[in-house]
């Protein structure tokens, strides 16, 4: 069964260029495509895709809006974000809106392809070397009030605090087992637990909730 995408980028070349590269791969089908947000949340609405490959600045309703409003809506509906990480200031913005992840422009095809199977797949796309270099610097400019971070920390056990320290850390439920002498059961089920606690989406949002509660910072 293919993954079902709609492509929002308000660059004609970049929706076509993806477009011709996804046509060698028929475990995806493009769907729909949109130049506005505002274009982006009816083609979810119209066409009901797995995943939305979301660029942030659209004119008009911006990309951020656009997620925010489509996760809230469609809850089968996955957001991947694909910007210019130098350039871009607000894909830690995207992310809290619901986003399950995010790829650069400059990746190599196969990554982003594979980024768009990560999402679809229900997962959200951790890449430690990037992911973790984009949350601690927003998180680093907006750093929760003392108040705030105790409050995402109420009614977390001291074992669910180490796997959200280690959830922030970008690791795996695999290395999170070997770390704390646990099976990767035992691992999934706090995992669960964390992101119902904490209203969280996915494991994206975990990880910026690790941050924001100080258990991560850049330097740890």
């Amino acid at each position: 069964m293919s993954v079902r995408i709609v492509l929002a980028d308000d660059q004609p070349l970049v929706r076509s260029g993806l477009r011709v590269l996804m046509a060698d791969h028929p475990d995806l089908e493009v769907v729909g495509e949109a130049a506005t947000g505002e274009e982006a949340v009816r083609q979810v609405r119209e066409t009901g895709p797995d995943v939305v490959v979301m660029d942030i600045r659209m004119p008009g309703m911006d990309g951020i809006e656009a997620t925010r409003r489509i996760t809230a809506g469609h809850a089968s509906t996955r957001v991947l974000i694909l910007t210019t990480f130098d350039e871009d200031d607000h894909v830690y913005g995207a992310l809290r809106a619901g986003a399950s992840g995010f790829a650069v422009k400059d990746m190599a095809l196969d990554d982003i392809l594979a980024a768009i199977r990560v999402v679809a797949a229900g997962d959200a796309l951790i890449a430690p070397s990037v992911t973790r270099r984009l949350i601690a610097d927003f998180v680093e400019r907006r750093t929760a009030a003392p108040e705030r971070s105790g409050r995402l920390l109420e009614g977390i056990t001291e074992r669910e605090r180490e796997v959200l320290t280690l959830v922030g850390r970008g690791r795996s439920n695999t290395e999170i087992a070997q770390d704390l002498f646990i099976t990767v059961a035992t691992t999934k089920s706090h995992v669960s637990r964390l992101l119902s606690k904490l209203g969280a989406r996915d494991r994206v949002q975990l990880v910026i909730a690790a941050y924001e509660a100080g258990l991560v910072t850049p330097w740890n």
